[in-house]
């Protein structure tokens, strides 16, 4: 499965593709992951912390063609290494609604990477069939996100209760509006 990278100023954004989904599920600190994609992963990104992977290996093992959703690595251009990653958290639903998630690695904070990275993810999917509303969704008290999403003028939805996180705030824009105020 050939999944092209979706480019930004710094960063290439690289799907993860369905075989190495099934690396990942054995090991997370396998030496063959990467090796053939040109890029590496000096940090550690998901070995530790598996991030959103217990979620997304059996949805890619029941639909691999979801790959370009789920999650994508975000290599430095310079270094070539990965820094982070992104991934929506479904396809999109009924309603065309799609929530984005992402971690940055602690080194790279505060760099503008996670708004770079959001953007990028953000221009692709909104081209996207059936994508009609971006869903962003953090906790209360995580002022760094809740300060990028302000930044972006995404409109507060409500509030929803999630199993993991407790309470998290949700933020929305249609995607009409995202192309408006985002590439004009």
């Amino acid at each position: 499965m050939d999944i092209p990278a979706i480019e930004t100023e710094r960063l290439l954004l690289h799907a993860v593709l369905p075989e190495e989904y099934e690396i990942l599920a054995e090991n997370r600190a396998d030496p063959r992951l990467w090796i053939n994609r040109g890029f590496a992963n000096p940090f550690g990104h998901l070995v530790v912390d598996p991030g959103p992977l217990p979620y997304r290996i059996p949805r890619i093992r029941k639909n691999p063609e979801q790959a370009p959703y789920l999650l994508r690595l975000a290599v430095l251009k310079q270094t070539m290494s990965i820094i982070g990653s992104s991934g929506f958290h479904d396809v999109p639903d009924h309603h065309g609604m799609i929530e984005i998630g992402m971690g940055i690695e602690p080194a790279f904070r505060g760099r503008g990477f996670a708004q770079e990275m959001l953007q990028g993810m953000w221009k692709w999917v909104i081209d996207q069939p059936r994508v009609h509303t971006l869903r962003y969704t953090v906790t209360p008290d995580n002022a760094p996100s809740q300060a990028i999403i302000k930044k972006f003028g995404f409109h507060y939805a409500g509030q929803q209760m999630d199993d993991e996180d407790g309470p998290e705030d949700i933020y929305e824009m249609k995607v009409d509006e995202y192309r408006q105020r985002f590439l004009n």
